[in-house]
């Protein structure tokens, strides 16, 4: 069946439009309700959210819908996604809910779903919410006598605060390092500088006066700028900067230079492969991490698995096979020993662990591999099917031909938005604009515009 909610990362769109209206949160709640409403004992659901106007109206239809499906709901207030993940395995939950868009501009939202285990739902769960969704659900509601409760739980925050910090070595502490945080005005805005500090940091925060319509402007992963000024700022020996829900991360060292998720996850492969806790002799990563890091983790006779972009596929491909580190280079980063889903700040907390047990500088530890060339562009379209157009397949089969063993060519469709998206990889710089620029001109051509 075609989706027509479910995307890469849950459902998503702009407040207030359609798909993310209270009346669908709702519906959502009483589908998603029904379909874990499975035994005699009360059931449970967890919603935590980020720090976005609109997160209010969503919880509270949410609300309504899961109590009407005879749920009984437990508010957790702002909170990164990995917390809600964990707490919903915590408080034997039997479903977990996240309401935001994660690195998106304050106007869009998002709901997140998590099973009983704390990971993210599967294709063939959604599809059957999706199938609900799109029937007269209301007969589903439960008697009245078994109408679900709510309650806030603020205090639930603490407990994710207490995991974080168990994931830090115990032989390591975080005495002597002065730490800058971005929060990006969103999810981890109490619990992120609360943690560095019990953990020993000196901790200069940015990022942390969220207002409803700030999370992620010009702060947080995706604008780093912010944070490079900081560091020099402060002088900072790291610089952390965590997206909307704290699920990413992106390391500023002592010198302002970004330092990708890819970059992240050949020091946390190299390290655990030396402390013999690796699995999988390698990592999991998707199509768009860099060639850089695959031929680095091959020098250490490492494998690089790769899947379809979004971390949900990552966490599939860790789980079917035995690894234990995966991710995007955009900073999510899941470390299956420790949780079920990307966490900025337990990623971040394995890097101060390298720094501490070393006595290196970050920029010292954190550059394993020169990345190769690597060009990103989209392309807007306004309906259609553009990669199903003959002109754009012979294009991508004379750039594949082109680029042969000398580097990549990745063109997919967002999962969000109405883009195509043209990568390129390669050690020819020049080459690799130019096969760029000729693939995006002929999608473009195609009823379609570049972006």
């Amino acid at each position: 069946m075609t989706r027509r909610y479910f995307g890469t990362d849950g459902i998503r769109g702009q407040s207030n439009q359609f798909p993310m209206t209270p009346d669908l949160a709702m519906r959502v709640g009483i589908a998603v309700g029904t379909i874990f409403r499975r035994g005699h004992h009360r059931h449970r659901v967890v919603i935590g959210k980020d720090t976005r106007l609109s997160g209010y109206m969503l919880e509270n239809a949410l609300v309504a819908g899961f109590t009407a499906a005879g749920l009984d709901v437990f508010l957790l207030g702002p909170i990164p996604t990995p917390a809600v993940a964990m707490l919903t395995r915590s408080l034997r939950a039997d479903i977990g809910v996240m309401i935001s868009a994660s690195h998106n501009p304050f106007a869009d939202n998002g709901i997140k779903l998590f099973g009983p285990d704390g990971y993210k739902l599967s294709d063939e769960i959604e599809a059957e919410i999706e199938n609900l969704l799109e029937q007269d659900i209301y007969g589903q509601l439960a008697p009245a006598q078994e109408i679900g409760r709510a309650k806030r739980v603020e205090g639930d925050i603490y407990r994710y605060i207490e995991f974080v910090k168990r994931t830090l070595p115990r032989d390591v502490t975080l005495h002597g390092l002065r730490v800058a945080i971005d929060c990006a005005n969103g999810a981890a805005y109490k619990v992120a500088p609360l943690a560095l500090w019990e953990l020993g940091a000196e901790v200069v925060t940015i990022g942390n006066e969220p207002n409803g319509t700030n999370i992620n402007l010009d702060c947080g992963s995706t604008h780093p700028a912010a944070l490079q000024k900081k560091v020099h700022e402060v002088r900072a020996d790291i610089g952390i900067a965590l997206d909307g829900d704290a699920d990413r991360v992106i390391i500023i060292d002592e010198n302002g230079a970004i330092v990708d998720g890819d970059q992240l996850m050949a020091v946390i492969a190299d390290t655990w492969a030396q402390d013999q806790i690796l699995k999988g002799d390698g990592i999991v990563a998707t199509v768009m991490s860099n060639l850089g890091l695959e031929r680095f983790l091959s020098g250490k006779g490492l494998s690089l698995a790769r899947t379809k972009v979004g971390d949900r596929y990552v966490v599939e491909h860790m789980r079917q096979h035995n690894f234990n580190v995966g991710g995007e280079q955009s900073g999510h980063i899941v470390l299956s020993d420790f949780g079920t889903t990307g966490d900025g700040l337990v990623a971040a907390l394995q890097i101060l662990a390298c720094v501490k047990r070393t006595g290196k500088t970050v920029s010292e530890i954190c550059h394993r591999f020169d990345p190769v060339p690597q060009l990103l562009r989209n392309v807007r379209y306004s309906g259609g099917k553009p990669l199903e157009d003959a002109s754009v397949k012979q294009a991508i089969a004379d750039a594949e031909s082109e680029l042969a063993r000398n580097g990549r060519l990745v063109i997919r469709p967002s999962g969000t938005e109405p883009l195509i998206r043209v990568m390129v990889e390669g050690d020819d710089r020049s080459q690799i604009e130019r096969i760029v620029n000729d693939l995006v001109d002929v999608i473009a051509s195609v009823r379609s515009e570049a972006a």
